[in-house]
């Protein structure tokens, strides 16, 4: 049985340790989880039917030989603490926070190493479709890759660019964009909201080449995702337009749902896809 650890006790942590808890995930173990808000990890606890263990540090969750794998839910923040020293230990990653990968130094160490170790980084394809599909089409010569993010005003509040731009989100009647630029940009000014272009970009072209906008939209209610491929296999247009979960508007179940997907299938002998 596959041993889990989780960080990061918000949203997309609780759905996940949720659907572990009552099997959805396959032959998999929710270990102990770690936050850091004791409260949180406390809280999370209690809804869960086989209790996980509740760890204080990375240092206590690292020395847990019942883990195998850790799956980051927290931040990117999380990610730059913790992702070296989760491949050090021996675990196998899961990043959910993509956009901490533009970083280029940290990324070239990450998979520096994770060769050195025989350990795996796994980035779940999240809110959006179609990933395999874009590792396949960039294996050519792609001219263009745009990414539009439509989210209701919600969803954005948490932005600091939102707040130094003196955003009025409560005034907002009509969609406005209010980003355009390179996904190295968006995922710096939205860590929260665009992990799908940090991972179309890891995907496809680089974080310099793909092009975002994000719009907000007062007519929404949910999260919606299109991403444009124009080169040499063909031109390609994926739409998604995801509910968010019940506990955070910022965040899309497609996300929870496809990580919970990849524990599953890592068990599986039938690989689709890629």
């Amino acid at each position: 049985m596959l041993g889990v650890g989780i960080i990061g006790c918000g949203a997309l942590g609780s759905i996940l340790a949720k659907e572990i808890d009552i099997g959805e995930a396959g032959e998999v173990r929710l270990v102990g989880v770690l936050d850091k808000k004791m409260e949180a990890a406390e809280k999370l606890s209690k809804t869960l039917r086989k209790k996980p263990k509740i760890f204080k540090t990375i240092e206590e969750m690292l020395a847990d030989k019942e883990i195998d794998i850790v799956v980051e839910t927290a931040s990117q923040e999380a990610v730059r603490q913790y992702s070296e020293k989760i491949l050090k230990a021996g675990k196998d990653l899961v990043i959910l926070s993509v956009g901490a990968l533009a970083d280029k130094k940290l990324l070239s160490s990450l998979i520096k190493i994770a060769k050195k170790t025989g350990k795996k980084i796994y980035v779940p394809s999240g809110a959006i479709l179609g990933v395999d599909g874009i590792k396949a089409i960039s294996m050519r010569e792609v001219d263009e890759v745009l990414i539009i993010t439509r989210k209701p005003p919600r969803a954005l509040s948490y932005s600091e660019y939102v707040k130094r731009k003196r955003i009025d989100l409560k005034k907002m009647r009509h969609p406005k964009v209010i980003f355009e630029g390179p996904a190295k940009e968006a995922v710096k000014f939205f860590p929260a909201s665009v992990n799908v272009a940090a991972t179309v970009s890891l995907a496809g072209v680089g974080f310099d080449k793909t092009k975002v906008k994000i719009i907000v939209d007062p007519t929404l209610k949910r999260n919606i995702h299109e991403i444009h491929i124009r080169g040499v296999a063909g031109e390609y247009s994926i739409i998604a337009k995801n509910l968010p979960t019940a506990e955070s508007a910022k965040t899309s179940m497609l996300a929870a749902l496809s990580t919970v997907r990849l524990l599953k299938s890592l068990q599986e002998p039938l690989k689709i896809g890629e």
